[in-house]
């Protein structure tokens, strides 16, 4: 048995797809507050001044808090299915395929968000490990479910499966987030490289 773990934004895709679905359910208002509520954060996050993980909670709280979880799942499931074709890198598609080929467990670990990866790993018949949306009463609450998943990797790939019983387990990643999961691999990958 062998397991093939993939990260998702800018390692299957182009681009970072969780910020591409911010802007895509935000409201008009707080598209108009997003310069002064997130700009200075976003400057701190591309300075390595403050965590991907601090980032994310952020926006997430600002976008999603007191939203209809409904409407957000609608948004997502159409996200799915007109956007992520577009991004997803050929290669890594075909990456994919070859190890559902060989029959090995194929696994999208992300710190994007199930509404719009489930869709989509479902359709190529794949398992994933991800950030999930809190609810209450049918309202998001803007927190993640469980906390945010992204630097803890390789606590919910343990969690879910006893990794002894894989006789190899390849990794692919792009982000320091992906470090620790990539350490778990006999064959790693980082931005498309093989690493020793």
């Amino acid at each position: 048995m062998e397991l093939a773990l993939f990260d998702f934004d800018h390692t299957v895709t182009t681009c970072d797809t969780y910020g591409r679905f911010l802007r895509r359910v935000a409201t008009a208002e707080q598209l108009a507050q997003a310069w002064w509520k997130v700009g200075p954060w976003l400057l701190a996050y591309k300075l390595k001044l403050i965590s991907a993980e601090r980032i994310r909670a952020r926006v997430t709280r600002l976008t999603f808090s007191e939203r209809h979880a409904d409407d957000i799942e609608t948004l997502a499931a159409g996200f799915s299915r007109e956007f992520l074709p577009d991004v997803v890198r050929p290669e890594m598609l075909e990456q994919i395929l070859w190890h559902k080929a060989q029959q090995h467990t194929v696994v999208v670990v992300s710190g994007s968000l199930d509404l719009y990866l489930r869709p989509w790993c479902e359709q190529l018949g794949l398992q994933l490990i991800c950030n999930r949306l809190e609810s209450e009463s049918g309202r998001l609450t803007g927190r993640y479910a469980g906390g945010d998943c992204g630097p803890r990797k390789v606590e919910h790939i343990r969690r879910q499966f006893d990794l002894s019983r894989y006789t190899r387990i390849h990794a692919y990643g792009d982000s320091a987030e992906d470090r620790p999961m990539l350490a778990l691999a006999h064959e790693r990958w980082y931005r498309g490289k093989p690493l020793k």
